[in-house]
């Protein structure tokens, strides 16, 4: 009777004990291989994702917002943000921001392009390209909004005073080091510069300088760091059957404001014409954040995307696979 019952008692723990690895296996699996849909958010039009992982542990991202139905670029007034804890589950939180609250800005509003938000000293600070004139592409300004939380309660704080060279000058990134200090990027027309950032996060602490060692930059700058490496990613100037189709390219740097060595492409077009993206790293897995036109068929009603992104042992970035393509749907 005792060996009978130990043979029993042996088969239920390991009964409990592969069902627990199963389980554990599976959420493993949700947490670090699955992936929303492509394009994962589909309620709006958005394009020019920034994704930026906070101390709440969500992964936040920040587009823009094409407006439906188009009429051009200059019709991009609002931003939402988005969030998620698992990358399969998204929530909109909502309106932060909108022309309508620049006092400073273009009286016409619209143009609110692309932008990006980062964490530092308690406070989010959230950037945003917005002309302060009517001939909007020689008055860019980028704006700052403050808050306490990483998708409300936005408060727009002036803007920065970048110099009198604002034509085609768009897109901007701000940058953390491990060390606290941080860097300001924006670049557009061919061009990208950069400068460290003074602590208020609202003052530049040096004159801007070109980032150096790029090739066929176009816009989209964005700096990330990995395993001491620095990483500038930004879209070029390619075109396809006489129509623009911008690709994801990189370089690479020892220091935050180079020079940079290019690395190469890393996501190709989208089909939308424009590329823009961010990259980042969340609960080990590293990801590439884009937007293509594939719900609309038209390059100014865009949506956002995410897919897996991985380095090679050199640390050079290998091909994303884009899964939002509709020629890579089975």
């Amino acid at each position: 009777m005792y060996k009978t019952i130990s043979l029993k008692k042996t088969a239920v723990l390991l009964f409990v004990a592969a069902t627990i690895f199963s389980e554990c296996k599976a959420q493993k699996s949700v947490t670090k291989s699955q992936l929303a849909e492509n394009p994962f958010i589909r309620d709006i039009y958005t394009a020019d994702p920034s994704a930026r992982v906070f101390p709440d542990g969500r992964l936040y991202v920040y587009p823009s917002h094409d407006v439906d139905p188009p009429r051009g670029c200059d019709l991009m007034d609002k931003y939402h943000v988005f969030s998620t804890d698992d990358m399969v589950h998204w929530k909109d939180h909502g309106e932060i921001l909108n022309s309508s609250q620049i006092s400073w800005g273009r009286k016409e509003g619209g143009f609110m392009w692309a932008p990006d938000c980062v964490y530092k000293n308690g406070t989010y600070y959230f950037y945003f390209p917005h002309p302060s004139g009517t001939d909007w592409n020689k008055t860019w300004q980028v704006g700052i909004a403050t808050s306490k939380k990483p998708a409300s309660d936005f408060v727009p704080q002036g803007y920065l005073d970048l110099g009198n060279d604002s034509f085609a000058m768009i897109d901007p990134n701000v940058f953390v080091d491990d060390d606290g200090q941080a860097y300001f990027y924006y670049g557009g027309g061919g061009r990208c510069v950069g400068a460290k950032l003074k602590d208020n996060m609202t003052e530049l602490a040096q004159p801007l300088a070109p980032m150096e060692g790029l090739k066929d930059f176009h816009e989209a700058t964005w700096v990330f760091k990995r395993k001491g490496v620095y990483y500038l990613t930004y879209a070029d100037n390619n075109r396809e059957d006489g129509k623009d189709a911008n690709r994801l390219n990189y370089a690479t740097s020892k220091s935050p404001l180079g020079p940079w060595t290019y690395g190469g492409v890393y996501l190709g077009s989208t089909g939308s014409g424009t590329n823009h993206g961010s990259v980042a790293e969340y609960k080990g897995q590293w990801y590439a954040f884009y937007h293509n036109d594939v719900l609309s068929g038209q390059g100014n009603l865009r949506s956002i995307c995410v897919d897996k992104l991985y380095f090679n042992a050199d640390g050079s970035i290998q091909m994303v696979v884009q899964t939002g393509l509709k020629s890579n749907k089975q």
